[in-house]
């Protein structure tokens, strides 16, 4: 299977970034990315140790782009195709109405307000394209640029749910009518 079969998928422009589908040619980024020690602080998963684990991830995620369960983009400047980080929508209800938000991004380019654009626009994408009515993020209680960057986007720290997969979690969620009056 390789990331040609995906027959529909959105490619997303901001000011500075192209959201794009991956390809198996994002494989050296993709383990550079998610065996990053930084990226990996607050994020409870196994951390590859080599490439085929990255190609292993790749399929797994054309599989769902194909099985239309998930929106993944590899997130890279307008000028250069290279992955600089992801972003998604995935654990789509069966109704489509609800989606979870992931989201990483290299470390050297942290704090340059990229995110923030990949955001913004998987948003409007989700909530104007979609017409996803809720969107949950899932981070750590101690990851506070994470928890910054959700509230800067309208998100609201739910205090009463539990992530039971990871109980230090933190839920925040944004609404669609919350969305359009942010």
């Amino acid at each position: 299977m390789n990331s040609e079969q995906i027959s529909f998928f959105p490619t997303l422009k901001t000011e500075r970034l192209v959201l794009r589908k991956i390809c198996e040619e994002d494989n050296h980024s993709v383990f550079l990315l998610r065996s990053n020690e930084r990226v990996n602080r607050f994020i409870k998963r196994t951390i590859p140790t080599k490439i085929e684990e990255a190609n292993e991830h790749i399929q797994k995620i054309i599989k769902g782009l194909n099985d239309k369960d998930r929106f993944y983009w590899v997130i890279s400047f307008k000028n250069n195709r290279d992955l600089i980080g992801t972003i998604c929508l995935w654990n789509l209800s069966a109704d489509r109405k609800t989606a979870e938000l992931g989201y990483e991004l290299m470390p050297a380019l942290h704090g340059q307000g990229l995110m923030t654009e990949a955001i913004r626009e998987v948003l409007r994408f989700a909530f104007e394209e979609q017409s996803i009515k809720v969107i949950e993020a899932f981070t750590d209680h101690e990851n506070t640029k994470s928890i910054t960057l959700l509230q800067k986007h309208g998100f609201i720290l739910e205090p009463g749910r539990v992530d039971p997969d990871n109980l230090s979690n933190a839920i925040y969620t944004i609404s669609n009518e919350k969305y359009r009056q942010h």
